[in-house]
């Protein structure tokens, strides 16, 4: 995806602070196929939630997963229907690389030699949050000069990124930020704690989302 929209977007002369509908002619074309297979792309993301229910890992389906997972696929079907190219391009074009470094760092993860390295992962949720404020900038830019791209849509886009943008910090702040309770260190056994060199909430995010259930 991310290949594929660079050169159709750069190939067609798009314009990166705003580009309408209707064009860059063949471009516009490449652009919108390359867009259905991305909103295809998010039918098989929303199988974690499944394979979470299988795992019986109840604990992993947050509202942020759920909520972020059934708007983006109801979202994308819309977009399809009415605005397949144009500015629409940009933040598939985002979250391609974005989603490149998460499914590096995920496949790294089931490497048991490779987990001492990522170190990193914190900062792929950052990437995530720069993400969704590099979209509402390049959204909003479109509506301050406008060049024919509805602008009801920009509007719900931007909305839309505020959500996700609060919602992640949520997320970020309650498994990065949050210091566990000196309660907790006394009770929690420090066998408990560490498995094969991991701490155990190692495992519980390996999906990206924190399991705040405590050891007994």
């Amino acid at each position: 995806f991310l290949l594929q929209l660079i050169l159709a977007t750069w190939e067609g002369g798009y314009n990166l602070q705003c580009q309408n509908l209707h064009s860059a002619g063949e471009a516009d074309i490449r652009v919108a196929k390359v867009l259905w297979w991305y909103y295809f792309s998010k039918v098989i993301e929303f199988m974690d939630t499944i394979f979470f229910v299988l795992r019986k890992k109840s604990s992993q389906i947050t509202f942020l997963h759920v909520y972020h997972h059934a708007t983006m696929f109801n979202i994308w079907w819309c977009v399809l229907n009415w605005i397949p190219c144009g500015q629409s391009f940009f933040g598939p074009t985002l979250n391609s690389f974005i989603h490149v470094l998460m499914y590096s760092y995920y496949g790294l993860s089931v490497i048991p030699s490779m987990r001492k390295y990522l170190w990193w992962k914190k900062y792929l949720t950052q990437a995530q949050l720069i993400q969704f404020l590099l979209t509402i900038v390049h959204t909003l830019s479109a509506a301050v000069k406008p060049c024919g791209f509805p602008f009801g849509c920009l509007m719900f886009q931007s909305s839309y990124m505020a959500t996700l943008v609060i919602l992640f910090i949520n997320f970020y702040i309650k498994t990065y930020r949050k210091a566990p309770s000196r309660t907790a260190i006394k009770e929690t056994p420090a066998t408990t704690e560490i498995k094969n060199g991991f701490h155990k909430d190692y495992f519980a995010a390996a999906n990206g989302f924190q399991n705040n259930k405590k050891a007994q």
